[in-house]
C-alpha cells in the first residue's frame, strides 16, 4: 500500500545523520618547528634533485619517481604520526616518505643505485624501500595495492591494541582501483585506525583527473561507504599538519578510517621517462612561482624573524648532505651474487 506525503514525510530517512570530524584548521607552528619543517622539505626538495641528476648519468636504474613539488604533505602529515607506534605505507614515489620519516639519505640513495648498502640491501630500487624500525612498509609498484595492505596494516595495530594508525598513501590514478573500495568497505565496518591519504596532483601517470575521473573531488569518495573525508590544501606544510591533527583524533579515537585528499602539484614528470607534454610550461611555472610550499614556508619564516642568511646558510648543509649521500652511494659496492637467494620465501612441500 502506498504511503500519504505525510507519512513519507515521517518516514525515518536511510542515512541517518552521522558524526563527521571538525574542519581542520591551520596549524600554528612555532618558528622551531616551521624550521624543522623547512629543512624536511628542502631535504626532500634536494635529494630528489640530486636523485634525477644520477638517473641522468645511468647509476640509478629502471623507474625513478620524483617528489617534487609534493613535499608538504609527506612532510605535515608524517610529523605528526609517532615513528615506532604508527605505520606507513605508500606507492612507487616513495623517497621523500622515507625522508620524512628521518631515514638516513645515505642508504636511500644507496638503494636508489642498487648497492649492498642500500635500506632494501640493493634489490628493491626506487619503488620498493622498506624499514620495519621505522615502520614504514614500502614503497610498491603495483598501482593501488598499498591500500589494501595498509588497511591490513591497521587491522594489525587494532589486533594488537597497540594504539598505531596505519597511513596509506595513493594517488589520483589509483582512487580509480578496485581494491581501494573494497578495503573502505571492510576499514569502514571493521572500524579500522587508518587514514587514506590521496596525493591529488592532478594528472596521475598524465591523464588529468577531470578526464580520467567521474567525481574529481577524491575526498568525498569514501561517502557511500560511510567514511568522511576532508580537502586539504597541500602545497601549504602547516595546513597538511593541521589536518593531519584532526585525523590522528579521530582514528585514535576509535571512529575508524578518515579520507584526506591532498591537492598538490608534481613539478616534473609521472617519471623520469616521462616528458609531461600533457601540460603547459605556464603551468608548472604558475605552481612554481605562487604556490611552492618551501617559498611558502621561506616566507613565513622570514616573517617570524628568521635572518636570510640562516636560511641561505641551511640550504648549503642540505646541499652538502646530499652530496655525501650521492657520493657514499656511488662508492658502496653492489650486492654480492649470492644476495639474490636471501630474503625469499620458500615453501617446503
Amino acid at each position: 500500500m502506498a504511503r500519504s506525503p505525510k507519512q513519507a514525510a515521517e518516514a525515518v530517512p536511510l542515512t541517518p545523520n552521522r558524526e563527521r570530524p571538525p574542519q581542520p584548521k591551520r596549524y600554528e607552528a612555532s618558528k622551531e618547528e616551521l624550521l624543522g619543517f623547512y629543512k624536511q622539505m628542502l631535504m626532500i626538495r634536494r635529494f630528489e634533485e640530486r636523485a634525477g641528476q644520477l638517473y641522468g648519468l645511468g647509476l640509478i636504474g629502471g623507474f625513478c619517481h620524483l617528489y617534487i613539488g609534493q613535499e608538504a604533505v609527506a612532510v605535515g602529515l608524517q610529523s605528526a604520526m609517532e615513528v615506532g607506534k604508527d605505520s606507513v605505507i605508500t606507492g612507487y614515489r616513495d623517497h621523500g616518505h622515507m625522508l620524512a620519516y628521518g631515514i638516513d639519505p645515505k642508504v636511500i640513495m644507496a638503494e636508489l643505485t642498487g648497492r649492498a648498502a642500500g635500506i632494501s640491501k640493493g634489490k628493491g630500487g626506487s619503488m620498493h624501500m622498506f624499514s620495519v624500525d621505522h615502520g614504514f612498509y614500502g614503497g610498491h609498484g603495483i598501482v593501488g595495492a598499498q591500500v589494501s595492505l595498509g588497511t591490513g596494516l591497521a587491522f594489525k595495530h587494532q589486533y594488537s591494541a597497540d594504539g598505531g594508525v596505519c597511513l596509506s598513501y595513493f594517488g589520483d590514478g589509483a582512487a580509480n582501483q578496485g581494491q581501494v573500495y573494497e578495503s573502505f568497505n571492510m576499514a569502514e565496518l571493521w572500524k579500522l585506525p587508518v587514514i587514506y591519504a590521496i596525493e591529488n596532483n592532478h594528472y596521475a601517470m598524465g591523464t588529468s583527473v577531470e578526464r580520467s575521473a567521474s567525481e574529481p573531488e577524491f575526498y568525498k569518495r569514501g561517502e557511500s561507504f560511510r567514511i568522511p573525508g576532508i580537502q586539504v590544501d597541500g602545497m601549504d606544510v602547516q595546513a597538511v599538519r593541521g589536518a593531519a591533527e584532526v585525523a590522528l583524533e579521530w582514528t585514535r579515537s576509535g571512529k575508524g578510517p578518515i579520507i584526506l585528499e591532498l591537492k598538490t602539484y608534481r613539478y616534473r614528470g609521472h617519471s623520469m621517462s616521462d616528458p609531461a607534454k600533457y601540460r603547459t610550461r605556464e603551468e608548472v611555472q604558475s605552481y612554481r612561482e605562487n604556490q611552492d610550499p618551501i617559498a611558502r614556508a621561506e616566507k613565513e619564516l622570514v616573517a617570524m624573524g628568521v635572518p636570510e642568511e640562516e636560511l641561505k646558510a641551511i640550504d648549503k648543509e642540505i646541499k652538502d648532505i646530499v652530496v655525501e649521500a650521492a657520493k657514499f652511494a656511488e662508492e658502496a659496492p653492489e650486492p654480492d651474487a649470492a644476495e639474490l637467494f636471501t630474503d625469499v620465501l620458500v615453501e617446503n612441500y
